[in-house]
């Protein structure tokens, strides 16, 4: 057996899971699975130790290398674990040297490590530059992959543990960044993802502070074969005008942004310590959507913040059709240890459960007017697999006998609510 990594979380960690996964394997180690965690909520903790548990049962000979922002910021409960073998640091686990020390400290010994020789964690904080990660892994083809441009985060929501898994805003710089896309397209992969922790505040600390609408043009420009550009999440209080015209201007930025919204009363956000405005926020969607009228608009929204009311919450609600919102990505409020929020008055975990059930129910029925709206509609669909496809909205296609790495031009025949078929 060779490296199995299993993955929690965002997209950021699906791409590091790939890059851990060549490193380890160039090392040497073999038998070995690694926990890619989150820390976003406390479920995905627990998810990530029920996985741990469950796989040491399946394979017991198997080495377990924990890492991911949940190692991060909790080494020593993960350490504590009689089934884990070694527990890295996020910026670790994206060095070679952490690898081939992980296959040297397990050659020649036995399984079970005393809690302390377990940890190599190193001050997230600390790290103030990013490199620029080229995964020769990525089979060939392959009809989507991400490039990341930008980790760690310079703000400090209330209930975000996310800046003390990832340190400090670091971007890569553009040159490298193109030149990364060059490479990938060439390799024959049709769609490319921008993704990192903070995506919006990229290059703030880089030579000329070029932000993220920069980058994009550049990206375009220098890559006119690149078939599909994506970006993966924004925070629309720091998208930049440069972006704002590349979004009107460029078909091949597709049509779909992801917003980091996460409430829709300002009194919670001001709470939560965000940075823009109900109506803001209802206003940039407004705009994106006067400048491409047919993108389609994700978000994230939490449910049962402490001190939400229901009004408030309905405020929340309310903005699903305020802004038009497609996807919805729901969480439930979940207190994390250390943070500003985790200290005010709690919402009862049954009312915070029951409104993220309505407000999933409230996002499942927008997704569906969508998919009945695109009915009759001709789309490029990137086929995913021999079953599977995306629109440039991200709509899912259900389709049949395409060839996996293609974009077709497809008409939309139908809709089940959740998938288009065409």
């Amino acid at each position: 057996m060779s490296v199995d990594v299993v993955t929690f979380g965002c997209r950021l960690n699906a791409f590091e899971s790939e890059v851990m996964r060549v490193e380890a394997e160039r090392a040497g180690l073999t038998d070995t699975i690694v926990i890619n965690s989150c820390a976003v909520t406390n479920e995905a903790v627990a998810q990530a130790r029920q996985s741990i548990r469950r796989l040491k049962r399946m394979r017991p000979t198997s080495r377990i290398v924990v890492t991911g922002c949940a190692a991060q910021t909790q080494a020593e409960m993960f350490a504590r674990m009689e089934e884990v073998d070694r527990v890295v640091g996020n910026d670790d686990k994206m060095q070679r040297e952490t690898w081939h020390n992980a296959r040297a400290a397990f050659d020649g010994t036995t399984l079970g490590f005393e809690a302390s020789e377990k940890i190599a964690v190193a001050d997230i904080m600390a790290v103030r530059k990013m490199a620029p990660h080229l995964l020769e892994g990525f089979k060939a083809g392959l009809p989507r992959v991400f490039v990341q441009v930008q980790n760690g985060c310079d703000h400090r929501c209330t209930f975000c543990i996310i800046p003390f898994g990832r340190g400090n805003s670091r971007s890569v710089p553009m040159g490298a960044v193109v030149d990364q896309i060059r490479t990938l397209v060439g390799r024959g992969h049709p769609e490319i993802v921008l993704t990192g922790v903070d995506l919006t505040s990229y290059g703030a600390d880089l030579p000329g502070a070029p932000k993220l609408g920069q980058l994009t043009r550049q990206i375009l420009r220098h890559v006119p074969e690149l078939k599909r550009l994506r970006i993966s999440s924004v925070d629309s209080i720091e998208v930049d005008r440069d972006l704002l015209e590349v979004i009107a201007e460029d078909e091949r930025l597709m049509p779909h942004l992801h917003l980091s919204l996460q409430s829709g009363d300002d009194l919670i956000l001001k709470r939560m310590k965000r940075r823009h405005s109900r109506q803001q926020a209802i206003d940039f969607c407004a705009e994106v959507r006067r400048l491409r009228p047919d993108i389609a608009f994700g978000a994230d929204i939490i449910a049962g913040f402490p001190t939400e009311t229901e009004e408030m919450f309905a405020r929340s609600q309310d903005l699903i059709d305020e802004c038009a919102l497609t996807f919805l990505h729901v969480f439930p409020y979940s207190p994390r240890p250390g943070t500003p929020a985790a200290r005010m008055p709690q919402v009862p975990t049954s009312i915070v459960k029951d409104r993220a059930k309505r407000l999933r129910a409230a996002g499942d029925a927008a997704l569906k007017r969508r998919c009945d709206a695109e009915i009759g509609a001709t789309r490029r669909v990137l086929i995913e697999s021999t079953s599977q496809g995306r629109t440039e909205h991200f709509l899912p296609v259900a389709i049949s006998g395409e060839t996996p790495g293609t974009v077709k031009t497809l008409v939309i025949k139908g809709s089940d609510g959740a998938r288009l078929v065409a």
